[in-house]
């Protein structure tokens, strides 16, 4: 087993060297609109707190208390977020609009969570961010499991600011404390 503060210091490591990859992943036509946020210490258990607390929202799951205390159980958070409101300009339609000057026209709200309308490029890239990064979590040997719930209540806290938000708790321990919860 290692030694507590060396497991703390190794988990810290894997999270920045995470939020590397993630950050440096390949984006559509190569316009950077991530948000990257390493969450630790006493904001992480402020976060967790908070997500416990949803799950008591009306129109909430159950589930928010699961993932709260998955997020108490880890080391540090990455929060990894995107930008969705610059489409690429290709006038794809899956957006749910006609073209690209269709969707640049449309308000931009709040939906329960999160802020949409957003380009369908630009939640690729997060979803291509977001897998470089558990990635090479998963070869460091950090635990890691992505999680829309954090994502939500890292908005609610103001800790992320991007359109759309995932989070990803990571731990170093004898076994993952994501799954099997």
């Amino acid at each position: 087993m290692l030694d507590e503060n060396l497991r703390r210091e190794v988990a810290s490591l894997s999270a920045k060297l995470m939020a590397l990859t993630a950050q440096t992943a390949p984006k559509s036509r190569g316009e950077d609109d991530m948000e990257i946020v390493l969450v630790e210490g006493e904001e992480k258990d402020r976060l967790a707190e908070k997500m416990v607390k949803m799950a008591e929202e009306p129109n909430r799951d159950a589930n928010f208390v699961r993932d709260g205390e998955s997020v108490k159980k880890a080391d540090a958070v990455l929060l990894v977020g995107v930008y969705g409101k610059n489409p690429i300009r290709v006038g794809c339609g899956a957006c749910g609009f006609k073209n690209c000057k269709e969707f640049e026209k449309a308000e931009r709200k709040k939906g329960k969570d999160f802020v949409g309308p957003n380009c369908a490029f630009k939640l690729i890239d997060l979803g291509i961010a977001i897998g470089s990064a558990v990635k090479l979590g998963s070869v460091l040997g950090a635990d890691s499991r992505v999680m829309y719930r954090i994502g939500a209540a890292a908005k609610e806290l103001g800790l992320a600011k991007s359109d759309v938000v995932m989070g990803i708790p990571i731990a170093v321990t004898g076994k993952n404390p994501f799954f099997d919860r």
